[in-house]
């Protein structure tokens, strides 16, 4: 009653979207999916997306040649077993193994695990029993906000490179393993990493196994990665090479022990910003394949137009899919699309072939400019929530394992090191060099115990450090802020540019161990 007395008659919008994932189901469905099904989208390059794929947790692909230590990298992260997991000398696996959290520990086969709906794997169906036999999915009661997923080379009675090009798709993360010790990029492997064309971006390269030769050897087995890469990625950016070795056995050559805890801290890091960015990510793909579905539908409408009505169908569609090139060019200059957004050409024909042309459809206007104003406004409405729940993360999102920052106390990396040092000692770690750096300090002509900064910056550019970090050292190292330096804070000002001379990296504040014992409470 009254209703027409409320907002003066007006009707009040909702608001479009409650969540980032909620904005794009319903983008999907209402804009997107209309346009694919209408064109034939999913016969040609992915099948339709359900309500699972927007909210799976965040996804890492690990692909590996036999014996590159896939299993034992897992293990590796996750610091247990888990189930069907076998490790070997002998190449142990021949299957996709997807690791996923679970009340129970539960070794799920293929064929059960696609019939899931509250799993992204229903349309992995689609590649029929030899890829379901080869496929299971290990449960296992361990907190982990990404899913892991493991598979070898290529298995026969499927298709591997489309199997590769649909998780890609998916995923948030592809990390390929490679073994330094036997470096071999074989054919089969290059067209797998060509498969995954497009998604270079979310590609990682660990060089496992790094222990096992010398650091002459190893730089030398690098630079034959990054040459073969490069021949193969075809990417202006150079992909992120990870090197170290990812078991829990003693080292074998332990010279290069820091690098290999520095780069195995930077890949935990990679891996555990994931969920924070896994909103972006969907958003992002979900972008791309709109674009996609724009083109597919401008290349189907044009096909259409050129069929005859009645004789000669079957000679003008060979015509057609022999011209396809021409077509794409018309197409390019009469809707200024990138080339960069059309689908491969092979492989557009080679569907083609299959398909009946008296079927596909014309033009449809309001399809393609729903699909454009979801790109135009909607999505600039969704990169606001994304940015919201972005704040709202937790830091650090995946914990437990290798990804606990602490790393089991004093064995963690860095741990007792540079800045670090004295952590544990009683005494103060500037003190037993202090007598070095008195000598120096009373030759600065002191005042009432102290010198000025102009004192001290005539000694400190000694070191030859850039002025921007003298400038972080001094603010470190006057403890009581009032412009002058101490005996004990000049002798932790050159402890600091010691520190920094040896390659370790400045605190951003001054840790508790290495305040002046005079300061102390203050």
């Amino acid at each position: 009653m009254f209703r027409w007395a409320n907002n003066d008659g007006k009707k009040k919008d909702p608001e479009l979207f409650q969540t980032v994932s909620d904005g794009l189901k319903r983008l999907y469905r209402t804009k997107l999916f209309p346009l694919e099904d209408t064109y034939r989208f999913h016969d040609f390059h992915s099948p339709a997306l359900e309500d699972a794929d927007f909210d799976n947790k965040p996804m890492v692909l690990l692909v590996g040649q036999y014996s590159t230590g896939k299993t034992t990298f897992i293990r590796h992260l996750m610091e247990q077993d888990f189930p069907g997991m076998r490790i070997g000398p002998e190449p142990t696996t021949d299957s996709f193994i997807a690791v996923m959290h679970g009340d129970q520990e539960s070794l799920i086969p293929g064929n059960a695990l696609v019939v899931d709906p509250k799993k992204p794997f229903r349309k992995l169906n689609a590649f029929g029993n030899a890829f379901l036999n080869s496929s299971f999915c290990s449960k296992l009661n361990y907190f982990l906000l990404i899913n892991v997923k493991k598979c070898l080379l290529s298995v026969a009675g499927y298709d591997f490179a489309a199997v590769l090009e649909w998780f890609a798709e998916r995923v948030d993360r592809i990390i390929l393993l490679f073994d330094a010790h036997k470096l071999d990029i074989s054919d089969e492997f290059s067209e797998v990493i060509r498969a995954l064309k497009n998604h270079e971006d979310k590609m990682r390269v660990v060089l496992n196994k790094a222990d096992q030769i010398g650091t002459q050897q190893l730089m030398r087995v690098y630079g034959a990665l990054m040459w073969s890469l490069g021949k193969i990625v075809n990417t202006p950016e150079v992909i992120r090479v990870y090197i170290g070795s990812f078991w829990a056995q003693p080292l074998l050559v332990a010279d290069n022990r820091k690098l290999f805890e520095a780069e195995e801290q930077d890949l935990f890091r990679d891996i555990q910003g994931l969920p924070r960015n896994a909103a972006l990510r969907k958003l992002n793909d979900l972008i791309k394949r709109a674009r996609l579905a724009k083109v597919h539908a401008y290349i189907i409408s044009a096909l259409k137009k050129e069929m005859p009505n009645v004789f000669g169908k079957e000679n003008k569609k060979k015509e057609l899919i022999a011209n396809l090139g021409d077509i794409y060019t018309r197409i390019e200059k009469e809707h200024q699309i990138s080339p960069g957004d059309f689908p491969k050409l092979s492989k557009m024909q080679e569907v083609l072939a299959g398909q009946d042309f008296t079927k596909f459809q014309g033009v449809k206007p309001k399809l393609l400019e729903a699909v454009e104003d979801m790109l135009a406004n909607d999505i600039a409405k969704l990169m606001t929530l994304v940015r919201q729940e972005e704040a709202a993360m937790p830091s650090q999102a995946v914990q437990g394992g290798a990804f606990d920052g602490t790393m089991n106390g004093p064995f963690g990396h860095g741990y007792g090191e540079g800045a670090g040092e004295g952590i544990d000692e009683l005494e103060w770690i500037v003190a037993k060099d202090k007598p070095t750096y008195d000598e120096i300090f009373y030759t600065l002509s002191p005042v009432n115990g102290k010198v000025s900064g102009a004192m001290a910056k005539k000694e400190m550019v000694k070191s030859k450090l850039p002025n921007n970090v003298l400038g972080k050292i001094w603010k470190l190292a006057d403890v009581d802020n009032d412009g002058f330096l101490d005996d004990e804070e000049f002798a932790l000002a050159n402890h600091l540019i010691k520190v920094k001379l040896e390659g370790h990296e400045l605190p951003a504040d001054l840790p508790d161990h290495l305040v002046p014992p005079s300061k102390r409470g203050q």
